[in-house]
């Protein structure tokens, strides 16, 4: 079994891009893309449980991703609902906790109340944890956890000299959750697109230029196996004869 013969990461961030792409090779709607990308999570969150992966982060919506046509982020926010309504009993009985991550300000209140709903349903599941960042943005969560630290200063509950990297950690979208090992982005764009940018910082990076939907249980693995052959070093020197 791979999870006996490797170095399992903890937690892995996806990028799940190329669902649009996919569709438009088989001469299908965009929206069809999104719904195959769709049920194509929920197999690799499964399948990344088998493993042992503890926390899978997934980009699912992002802060810019509004400037879309009308009609592809109405079919995007009804289908996370239909997803979590026709899903949420059986990942509730799998033992996966789902968290999210994001502004809710922009968020309709039918879409508000099936998040809230699944996190409360799971919150005290103790399996593999699926956190969705949704209407999430690397720059927004930056800007949202200076605003915080700020306001604490302000109030007096901390003094500029206390701040450190642990408070800045603690007052990001992902506190409480353990470092970002890996992350994975399909569909060969080689970028971050804004997507975890402080958390990313020494997370080993994997792009392949498979289409989300086609990412399969295999291909995750053979990611990791990618991941083993990695050197982390976190900016210093490991005595394994690469001292370069």
């Amino acid at each position: 079994m791979l999870e006996n013969e490797l170095n399992i990461p903890n937690h892995i961030a996806i990028i799940m891009d190329g669902n649009g792409r996919w569709a438009k090779e088989r001469g299908m709607k965009r929206t069809d893309g999104h719904l195959e990308g769709s049920k194509n999570l929920k197999r690799i969150v499964e399948h990344a449980q088998r493993l042992g992966i503890k926390v899978v982060t997934v980009y699912a919506f992002s802060t810019e991703n509004w400037s879309r046509p009308k009609e592809e982020v109405d079919y995007l926010m009804n289908l996370i609902k239909e997803f979590f309504t026709k899903h949420i009993k059986e990942l509730y009985e799998k033992n996966i906790k789902i968290t999210f991550m994001g502004r809710r300000d922009r968020l309709s209140s039918d879409v508000l109340k099936i998040i809230n709903e699944i996190k409360e349903k799971t919150k005290n599941n103790d399996g593999i944890i699926l956190n969705i960042g949704l209407d999430y943005g690397g720059q927004d969560e930056i800007l949202e956890m200076v605003k915080k630290i700020a306001t604490k200063v302000q109030n007096k509950e901390i003094t500029i000299e206390n701040i450190d990297k642990n408070i800045i950690e603690e007052n990001l979208m992902t506190s409480g959750l353990p470092p970002v090992d890996f992350m994975i982005r399909t569909s060969g764009e080689l970028r971050l697109s804004n997507f975890l940018l402080w958390q990313l910082a020494y997370a080993e990076l994997y792009f392949v230029d498979t289409y989300w939907p086609d990412f399969d249980g295999k291909a995750l693995e053979q990611a990791i196996v990618e991941y083993n052959r990695r050197n982390r070093r976190f900016g210093g020197i490991k005595d394994d004869n690469k001292n370069n």
